[in-house]
């Protein structure tokens, strides 16, 4: 199992910052060790005239597929799973998020936003998560907080992963949040 530490989470509201924060701790990473090989995806939203519509994947490479859509309406997607409003595009999903997740002996960090319940309909995805977490790269991974009541429980697996330390964003804590993430991420990589 992975070594103390080795699993960030963020987790936080819904539109706190959560992606955001992910992929600025990326950007600084790379633009700070262009050489570090550091996989996996996030996910931003689609908007269409100023409302939101959808989610793409994006991977950190910038390769984008659909995520979930509320405009689709094409005979496939009426057997698609949904989330409130949004049918869940699985194949797609599959197709690009779930290779990213490939363990490889070059790997230095795991990036996955976020492990929810759209990415959780595809069967073969948390079992690449826990694959990344058994393989000791650090990870950095965002989780959505429950509505009501528990968490999804993949989610609270992840949570009570012996390497997991959850950072809960809040509009008053990104800055600093952020800081920490990256400070831990950085020592993470040098004890490597």
């Amino acid at each position: 199992m992975a070594g103390a530490g080795k699993c960030l989470l963020v987790t936080g509201p819904p539109g706190v910052g959560k992606t955001t924060l992910i992929v600025k701790v990326f950007e600084t990473l790379k633009s700070s060790n262009p050489n570090l090989k550091i996989q996996g995806f996030y996910t931003s939203e689609v908007r269409q005239g100023g409302e939101r519509v959808g989610f793409q994947v994006v991977t950190l490479d910038g390769r984008t597929a659909p995520l979930a859509s509320s405009t689709i309406s094409s005979p496939e997607s009426l057997r698609w799973p949904t989330v409130g409003k949004y049918k869940v595009d699985v194949a797609s999903f599959e197709c690009l998020a779930v290779p990213e997740l490939q363990v490889r002996e070059d790997t230095d960090l795991f990036v996955i936003d976020e492990v929810g319940k759209m990415e959780l309909f595809s069967s073969s995805f948390f079992p690449a998560v826990l694959r990344v977490l058994e393989s000791n790269v650090p990870v950095l991974a965002s989780v959505p907080i429950p509505k009501v009541g528990r968490d999804i429980p993949a989610v609270a697996r992840l949570k009570n992963h012996p390497g997991a330390t959850i950072f809960t964003l809040s509009q008053s804590n990104r800055d600093a949040t952020k800081e920490l993430i990256y400070s831990q991420l950085v020592d993470l990589l040098r004890k490597q």
